[in-house]
C-alpha cells in the first residue's frame, strides 16, 4: 500500500493501523530527519516491510535520537531503496491493492508465489485482535471526563488529544464486554482507529450496540466504520485506499473543506436513498463530512443517541489540524449529557 505524507514517516510506520501492509512512500527522499522514541504512535512499527524511492542515512535533526535505518533493523522490518515507489503507486491505483512478497531469493519463484497465495485475505480477516492491547491500562490521571476507550489498534497521539481536552482514559480491549465497560462509569465511549477489514469483528460490532444510547460516543477511522455497522450500514473494500495527510473532506453542516489525513482501506457505504428510508430505524442519522477526491463517507451524527463519527484522522499525526475541533465537540457533548 502507499502512502502520500511528504513527513511523519515514523507515525506512519507505527500507526497500528498499519498492521500487515508492505508500505511504500510516494514522497522520493525518506530517512532525512532520523527518529525520535517521542514519535512512535505505539511501542513497535506494525507494517511487513517499507519501500523507499531513496534513502538518506545521513539524519540531521536535533530531535534525532537513531537513524531510520537503525530503527527498522532493531525491530526487524525489511526496508528498500531504490524503488520508483511513484510508477508503483500508478499501478496499484491501476489494479488496486493486492498481496505481495519481498524476498532475497529469486531462484524459486513458484514457491514464493505459492507462500503469497496462502496468507490469509485482508477481506474477512481479524487483524484488530493482533494489535489491540491485552489488558486494562489508563491514559491521564486527571479530567472532567471518564472516557472508556475500546482499542481496535489506537494511536497514543489519539490518547494525548482526549487528555488534552480535559478527559482521563481507560483504553480497553477490544473484545471487553459492553457490561463490563459499563461497570467502569465512563461519561463517554471512544472507538479508535485499527486495521483490516471491520467486517471481521461482529464481536466489536455487537458490544457498542449495547452501548448506544447510553453514553455519548465517538469513533475515529475503523471505529467510525464499527459505529456504521451497529447502525446498519454495510462497509466495503476500497481499491487502494486513502493513505495520506492531503485529502480534501467538506463538512457539510458548516459548508467548509477541511485537509484531513487518511489511513484506511475499508468504508461505510453510502445509502442509495435517504437514510431513514433505507432503514426506518436509522431516523435521525445524519451524514456530516464527504470525501472530496472520490464522495466516499466520512463522517455521521446521530443526535439522539448521542454519537458521531469520522472516516479521517482528526488527531493528525502526522498531518493538519483541521479537524482536531472534533475531540472539543466530544467533551462539549460529555459536558452536555452530564447537564
Amino acid at each position: 500500500m502507499f502512502n502520500t505524507s511528504m513527513t511523519g514517516y515514523q507515525e506512519i510506520l507505527t500507526d497500528p493501523s498499519y498492521c500487515g501492509q508492505i508500505l511504500s512512500m510516494t514522497y522520493p527522499l525518506i530517512g532525512n530527519y532520523g527518529v525520535t522514541d517521542f514519535d512512535n504512535e505505539s511501542n513497535t512499527p506494525h507494517i511487513e516491510a517499507l519501500l523507499v524511492h531513496e534513502y538518506n542515512n545521513y539524519y540531521s535533526n536535533w530531535r534525532a535520537e537513531a537513524s531510520l535505518k537503525q530503527f527498522l533493523t532493531h525491530h526487524h522490518i525489511l526496508g528498500v531503496d531504490g524503488i520508483d515507489t511513484r510508477a508503483l503507486t500508478r499501478h496499484i491505483r491501476s489494479a488496486g491493492a493486492m498481496m505481495s512478497i519481498l524476498s532475497t531469493n529469486t531462484d524459486s519463484l513458484d514457491k514464493l508465489l505459492d507462500k503469497v497465495q496462502r496468507v490469509p485475505k485482508l477481506v474477512g480477516s481479524d487483524l484488530v485482535k493482533d494489535v489491540t492491547c491485552k489488558q486494562v491500562y489508563g491514559y491521564g490521571t486527571s479530567g472532567d471526563h471518564h472516557v472508556v476507550a475500546i482499542d481496535f489498534g489506537i494511536k497514543k497521539s489519539i490518547l494525548a488529544m482526549l487528555t488534552a481536552v480535559g478527559c482521563r482514559v481507560t483504553v480497553v480491549p477490544a473484545n471487553t464486554k459492553a457490561s463490563e465497560i459499563m461497570k467502569l462509569d465512563p461519561d463517554g465511549i471512544f472507538l479508535s482507529n485499527g486495521p483490516g477489514d471491520p467486517g471481521a469483528v461482529p464481536y466489536a460490532v455487537a458490544e457498542v450496540k449495547k452501548l448506544m444510547g447510553r453514553f455519548p460516543m465517538f469513533g475515529i477511522c475503523f471505529g467510525h466504520q464499527i459505529l456504521g455497522q451497529a447502525f446498519g450500514l454495510k462497509t466495503y473494500k476500497l481499491k487502494f485506499g486513502h493513505r495520506g495527510g492531503n485529502h480534501p473532506v467538506k463538512n457539510i453542516p458548516t459548508d467548509h473543506v477541511e485537509i484531513s489525513v487518511q489511513n484506511h482501506g475499508f468504508c461505510v457505504e453510502l445509502p442509495s436513498e435517504p437514510i431513514s428510508k433505507t432503514n426506518p430505524l436509522l431516523a435521525g442519522l445524519e451524514i456530516t463530512h464527504i470525501n472530496l477526491n472520490d464522495n466516499t463517507l466520512e463522517g455521521l451524527v446521530h443526535r439522539q443517541q448521542k454519537c458521531f463519527s469520522v472516516q479521517h484522522h482528526p488527531e493528525a499525526s502526522p498531518g493538519p489540524h483541521d479537524s482536531r475541533y472534533l475531540f472539543q465537540q466530544f467533551a462539549e457533548l460529555m459536558q452536555k449529557n452530564k447537564g
